[in-house]
């Protein structure tokens, strides 16, 4: 038997990141792109400041630095993104590292007026990196260091910066910093919320497609009920010879149900027929419903073909009642022979020009016309003119 699936308690509702991976990625490209600007762009600062600092360090920090940022980018062509957060981490915490020995490798002399650090150029990016790796207070924080950390250095090396001046360079570095930060923590919950909305809505699909299945159970149940049990009882209250045999395909249709069967189950003739009277019925309720079989015994109709059927006469009915008029009579007169079904929805309403539909008004082209024509085997037209009324036929023919 079917069962609805249970809603998602959790906000991800499953296992699917697709869109977090999607930014992720992108960004972990863009702090690559941005490192390898930023190497080129700040060559002649690196060489002019190696003379200042001890020999080891310069090559030591430019490689680990910049290779760090670069592997970020390298790592986003992988499957797992389990990769590129954790080389978004060693990023991040090398540009601390980097910035917090600086003093340690200074030897001298001062820095003109002008110039300074090049570790000054980019914590802001090694803070974009942080972001994608680690939870967004703490990005925010490694920011808050890294800008300090490399003011301080700035005021250290520099001979003409004011102690004045060093509160607002401060500010003015975290400030900036902030725009690209907070951009990239916004992107990066907006791909976990539209995770998060996307499995919920699956979770929604799968519930209203359990839903729908199980009514579809119900509608064939209940075809068995009118044209099964209900006509055994009937051909058995006449003595009947057929009764014995439509007795026992009653029986086993009922020992089908009760063992568990399935939604997509092919459909008898007589299943079909009670399922399209009963969308029809929904649909209008004043509808005459006529039904000629003819050795129709062997025919069996795939669920979905059985259901497309059915929408689309339930969307003509639809129709017929808004548009034919308050005093039209609708008649549904459905053909079932061993190889196909045929079916015409006739009303005595208004009609109307088909030239005239505006072309937004998509109930007949999409909802009638469309869905039988993309059912293989299935054909739909529709005839009509003013003042004339309106035939829609249906039809499906098996394979």
């Amino acid at each position: 038997m079917i069962t609805e699936p249970k809603p998602a308690t959790d906000g991800r509702a499953g296992t699917g990141h697709e869109n977090t991976d999607r930014i992720l990625r992108m960004f972990a490209r863009f702090i690559t792109v941005g490192y390898v600007a930023y190497l080129v762009f700040l060559l002649p600062s690196i060489a002019s400041m190696a003379p200042r600092l001890d020999p080891w360090w310069t090559p030591a920090a430019v490689v680990s630095v910049f290779g760090s940022g670069i592997v970020i980018g390298l790592m986003s062509f992988l499957r797992d993104t389990r990769a590129i957060r954790v080389a978004a981490g060693a990023a991040a915490v090398t540009f601390l590292l980097a910035a917090l020995s600086w003093p340690l490798a200074w030897v001298g002399p001062s820095v003109p007026g002008g110039e300074g650090v090049w570790l000054a150029g980019f914590p802001g990016l090694a803070s974009i990196a942080a972001v994608i790796a680690w939870p967004t207070t703490v990005a925010f924080g490694h920011m808050v260091v890294g800008c300090i950390t490399v003011q301080l250095i700035n005021y250290g090396v520099r001979d003409d910066l004011a102690s004045t001046m060093l509160v607002s360079e401060i500010a003015f570095a975290i400030v900036f910093c902030t725009l690209f930060v907070g951009g990239a923590a916004m992107a990066m919950r907006t791909g976990r919320i539209l995770d998060s909305t996307t499995e919920q809505t699956h979770a929604a699909a799968a519930t209203a497609a359990a839903r729908h299945a199980r009514a579809v159970e119900q509608d064939r149940f209940a075809a068995l009920i009118h044209d099964g049990v209900m006509a055994t009882l009937l051909t058995a209250s006449r003595r009947a010879p057929k009764a014995a045999g439509l007795a026992a395909r009653t029986l086993h249709e009922l020992d089908a149900i009760a063992s568990g069967v399935r939604s997509d189950q092919s459909f008898s003739a007589a299943a079909t027929l009670a399922y399209l009277r009963a969308a029809a019925s929904e649909a209008d309720h004043d509808v005459v419903f006529e039904a000629t079989t003819a050795d129709a015994g062997d025919l069996l109709v795939p669920a979905d073909v059985a259901r497309t059927v059915a929408a689309a006469l339930a969307e003509a009915l639809r129709n017929s009642r808004r548009h034919a008029g308050p005093d039209a009579t609708s008649t549904v007169h459905v053909w079932v022979t061993e190889h196909d079904i045929d079916i015409r929805v006739t009303d005595d309403g208004a009609g109307f020009d088909r030239t005239s539909v505006a072309p937004h008004r998509l109930g007949v082209t999409v909802s009638i016309l469309g869905r039988m024509r993309q059912l293989p085997g299935g054909t739909a037209w529709i005839d009509s003119s003013p003042g004339r009324g309106t035939t829609v036929r249906l039809g499906w023919a098996a394979a």
